[in-house]
């Protein structure tokens, strides 16, 4: 058979092939703006006078613009709103963006052109009507026109203020570390109502639950660093949906940094003059370690190591380096979050020299010495001098001494006594 296929409008794009089956493809290997439109393809039996097809039914071939990063969406106030409070929605995008849309519920509703990189949607005086879900989107002004995704959904609730705030709480209370688990607790004044969560700055996050009782609970399992910050809530009567609490005071989730690891090379006792290396690992990158020694606020050391392990070396080891070292680590933001200190390590310094005077080392104190200035044998002793021990054991020494002496005595006269009797 042979195919041929065409592109409406342009006798230019015409291709043939000639092949055994009854399938022809036409590949289109870098598509381009040119590329598209409506394609058709006939075929006709391989013969001296080929008879070709009808066409056949038309395909389009649609070559779309890449669309630009999505744009972000924030609101301030952020969390319930009372009517009549000024609303400010900001669609922020890093893009070519000349004009920016304003969705509510999927509908375009505003349109703005954008300042720098971004552009503000407001609202005076808001009213009942004016809640629910807002995006937006940024197009660039090139033809074609670039669009961007949609940005996140963000939800503005707009209610009467009426009932007491509730109180808030974590679980538990001194924070989390990352990948941890923490429970925000919400207690209203009333049974059977429904509790709406959110975090301060990022309305994105807000959850809602309608406990059986009047306290809800928010679980957030995995703890990540985007979870630290304010939280508060309300809380409504199911029967009278636009009307809620006041928000209970903030409180605020610290996520902190997991502790590091610390140990020592090379383990064990390390002799005076010897080399040590202390190491701090962390599971983090461009993070900055402090070093510390318990009880010597004067041997702290900072580290601003390139990848997740720092290195302290002590390349002299004296007796004030023994003791218990512990590190941790920080992030370089503005302030710093510091994570838990690690489990100590004890580094242990063997026996040291004495360096006044060279050659003589430290004797260890026996029963009666004065202690550590006693001196080894061989120098001159500032203790109180021992006193002779007349125990029964060191007579009965003395006198197999003086028995052995006597005996041996004895046999050297005989034997003088022979050897004179000889004639010698």
């Amino acid at each position: 058979m042979r195919f041929l296929l065409c592109k409406l409008g342009d006798p230019n794009a015409l291709q043939d092939v000639e092949l055994a089956g009854d399938v022809a493809e036409f590949p289109i290997r870098r598509v381009s703006q040119r590329d598209s439109g409506n394609y058709s393809c006939r075929y006709s039996i391989n013969l001296n006078q080929p008879i070709w097809s009808e066409p056949s039914n038309p395909v389009e071939l649609v070559v779309a613009e890449l669309p630009e990063t999505k744009p972000s969406i924030s609101v301030s106030p952020s969390g319930v709103i009372a009517p009549g409070a000024a609303v400010t929605i900001r669609c922020q995008c890093q893009c070519e963006a000349r004009r920016l849309f304003l969705y509510k519920g999927g509908i375009e509703i505003r349109e703005l052109d954008a300042a720098g990189d971004g552009g503000e949607f407001t609202i005076p005086s808001a009213r009942l009507e004016d809640g629910g879900v807002y995006s937006c989107r940024s197009r660039s002004r090139s033809e074609p026109p670039k669009w961007s995704y949609p940005s996140e959904m963000v939800r503005i609730i707009v209610v009467e203020l009426s009932y007491p705030k509730p109180s808030i709480s974590l679980r538990p209370s001194w924070g989390v570390a990352l990948g941890g688990a923490v429970t925000v607790r919400c207690r209203g004044l009333y049974q059977n109502v429904r509790f709406l969560l959110y975090k301060d700055g990022n309305p994105n996050v807000m959850q809602d639950m309608e406990p059986a009782g009047d306290l809800a609970e928010f679980p957030i399992r995995n703890v990540s660093r985007r979870d630290g910050g304010h939280y508060s809530c309300y809380y409504c009567s199911k029967l009278y949906p636009f009307i809620w609490s006041h928000p209970s005071d903030p409180v605020e989730l610290v996520v902190a940094e997991p502790k590091p690891n610390i140990t020592l090379y090379p383990s064990g006792q390390v002799a005076p003059g010897g080399a040590v290396t202390i190491w701090c690992e962390c599971w983090c990158r461009g993070a900055r370690f402090l070093l510390s020694k318990a009880g010597d606020p004067d041997a702290r050391r900072v580290m601003d190591p390139m990848g997740d392990v720092a290195a302290f070396p002590i390349r002299i080891v004296s007796q004030g380096d023994a003791g218990n070292y512990s590190c941790q680590y920080s992030t370089k933001w503005d302030p710093p979050i510091w994570s838990e200190p690690s489990d100590p390590v004890e580094l242990v310094v063997a026996g040291a020299t004495d360096t006044s005077e060279p050659g003589m080392t430290l004797a260890p104190p026996h029963p009666g010495n004065a202690g550590p200035g006693t001196r080894a044998e061989g120098r001159k002793s500032t203790s109180t001098p021992h006193k002779r021990d007349y125990t029964r054991g060191n007579i009965v020494r003395l006198a197999l001494g003086a028995g052995v002496l006597l005996a041996l005595a004895l046999m050297l006269a005989e034997a003088a006594h022979r050897w004179r009797r000889g004639g010698h």
